[in-house]
């Protein structure tokens, strides 16, 4: 994990050198770009292991940028991590919704930063190991949806984490605040229910293959992927 390349796109000079200085302290490789669309041009151009993105850059913004990788094959997996001023939870849910991987507020200590970046790369080193056929349900972990005996089931990616979270060990039940790690990340501050929005979403998305059933509601415990 500490031979990873990181991509840091932050238009303040002196954070990003902050930034990059501790990454590389900390073992990783780094480089910088100020604008979304240099950044957009070396993701596809380069390897890089993770994503740090200033939300508000010039070129294109933060959220545009990441609903763009995740259009792209390359990067559609590419774990993301967003630094903003813009810290309140509707933002920080709207920007998961699109395809950010775990949030950091401004200011920020350089530490956690590196801290952040690692769970990161362990969290997507076992959400990819995770890909699996359970039954009918398949992951698609390249197109981050899923199939229900061979029809595509379109997600967005917080319900593909989701379910890939669910599905990792069918039958466990799984708790909120597990979810909520596992899914939106720690320290993130979203609300509870915000599961239960998500998982409502994700039986909506695989109901049209009939298999919104599969996501089972244990009261008072939590959610499970089941089969029986």
């Amino acid at each position: 994990m500490s031979e990873a390349s990181i991509l840091v796109v932050e238009d303040d000079v002196a954070i990003s050198r902050l930034i990059c200085l501790h990454l590389q302290h900390a073992g990783f490789k780094t480089a910088s770009c100020e604008n979304g669309r240099e950044a957009a041009d070396r993701l596809l151009q380069e390897d890089y292991q993770l994503l740090v993105l200033d939300r508000m850059i010039p070129g294109m913004r933060g959220l545009e940028l990441t609903r763009w990788l995740r259009k792209q094959e390359k990067t559609r997996q590419l774990p993301i991590l967003m630094i903003t001023a813009l810290g309140m939870p509707e933002e920080r849910v709207r920007g998961l919704n699109e395809g950010v991987d775990d949030y950091l507020g401004k200011p920020f200590e350089p530490e956690e930063v590196v801290a952040r970046v690692r769970a990161l790369l362990r969290r997507h080193g076992e959400q990819l190991a995770a890909g699996r056929e359970t039954g009918p349900v398949q992951l698609d972990t390249d197109a981050l949806n899923a199939r229900v005996q061979g029809k595509t089931v379109e997600l967005r990616p917080l319900e593909f984490k989701l379910l890939q979270v669910l599905m990792k060990k069918p039958g466990k039940v799984r708790s909120r605040d597990y979810l909520l790690d596992h899914v939106w990340g720690t320290n993130n501050f979203v609300e509870e229910r915000t599961v239960d929005v998500t998982i409502k979403r994700l039986r909506k998305a695989l109901d049209k293959q009939q298999a919104g059933q599969y996501i089972r509601t244990i009261r008072g415990a939590g959610y499970c992927f089941s089969l029986e």
